[in-house]
């Protein structure tokens, strides 16, 4: 049987050897959204800070973990698509915090990944483009739901008292990081059959 994501990253000989669950959850997203398919062999070692040595002590536990992470972009991907993502269930907004730590955490790893695709969201949708704004959307969304107070302040700077904005914000992310998939999609296929 396969373990879940959630039962490996509880092995307590791997703590803070591994983005959280929450992390994993976003930067996986990242991958899932990507225009073009990036292999799991080239961002797998980012979830475990790069290191070319994993912390798994045994090639069991690399390969459950391994496939664990590849179900989840498995699923992120069909689900983005198909228009069907959701936020993880532990990401919430929350009345003192504005976000839950998960909301964060997820944000944080989303915006990691992203790094790494950056290049390939840049090539097809470049600045002064239509879909450049798209883009921009959701990276601005997400980083508001990483760093909730700053945003909140730069929001009341602009005389917009920011609670609502953020649950406004929070629940139209799974449409635009939905959206930005399709389109993402729709613009590399566009671009293999002109190479093509």
């Amino acid at each position: 049987m396969s373990l879940s994501l959630t039962a490996i990253l509880s092995n307590p000989e791997l703590e803070n050897k591994l983005l959280t669950e929450a992390q994993t959850q976003g930067f996986v997203a990242a991958m899932a959204a990507a225009p073009n398919l990036i292999s799991p062999n080239e961002w797998l070692a980012f979830l475990w800070g790069g290191e070319e040595t994993s912390p798994f002590t045994t090639a069991e536990e690399l390969e459950a973990y391994a496939n664990a992470v590849v179900n989840l972009w498995n699923e992120y991907r069909e689900a983005f698509l198909s228009g069907q993502w959701q936020w993880p269930e532990a990401c919430q907004l929350d009345d003192e915090e504005i976000v839950t730590a998960q909301t964060r955490q997820f944000s944080e790893g989303l915006l990691q990944g992203w790094q790494l695709t950056r290049d390939d969201w840049e090539t097809l949708m470049p600045e002064e483009s239509e879909n450049n704004a798209l883009l921009g959307g959701v990276l601005l969304s997400i980083s508001m739901l990483f760093d909730p107070e700053t945003a909140l302040s730069t929001l009341k700077e602009q005389g917009i008292e920011g609670l609502d904005e953020f649950v406004e914000i929070y629940k139209a992310v799974p449409m635009m990081l939905c959206g930005l998939t399709m389109r993402g999609y729709e613009l590399a296929e566009a671009d293999a059959e002109k190479e093509a």
